[in-house]
């Protein structure tokens, strides 16, 4: 069965950091391309940063880049999003999501698993 589960969520001020992993099962981790999305209250759920299979190609939405870093350890099977400098405004759930292939899509068919989601708070 295949899972994906988040973990590393939290309440955290404005400035600080946080990581995020998201550990996979029941699926050829190394063979997919991940990446991470996130929902704010009453927002459309919003591409946040992807990766390739053997992660050697990533991609940012801008409103995190040179902020968050996303990786990830194929003999783990665990997907990463290091997010510093954290601002009020990226409160939301932070979900992980498996693409159909090696490479990443920029909208959500590209991805065909979601893992439950884990939530980010950032306030003073």
């Amino acid at each position: 069965q295949l899972q994906l589960v988040e973990s590393g969520g939290g309440l955290v001020q404005p400035g600080g950091s946080l990581r995020l992993s998201c550990v996979a099962s029941g699926f050829t981790f190394s063979s997919y391309g991940m990446s991470w999305y996130r929902q704010a209250p009453g927002k459309e759920r919003e591409l946040v940063a992807a990766i390739t299979s053997a992660g050697g190609i990533r991609n940012y939405a801008d409103f995190v880049k040179g902020r968050f870093t996303i990786s990830r350890d194929n003999a783990k099977n665990t997907l990463y999003l290091q997010m510093n400098s954290l601002k009020p405004e990226d409160t939301a759930v932070y979900y992980c999501a498996k693409g159909r292939g090696e490479g990443y899509g920029v909208t959500r068919g590209s991805y065909d698993y979601w893992g439950q989601g884990t939530q980010v708070t950032v306030s003073s």
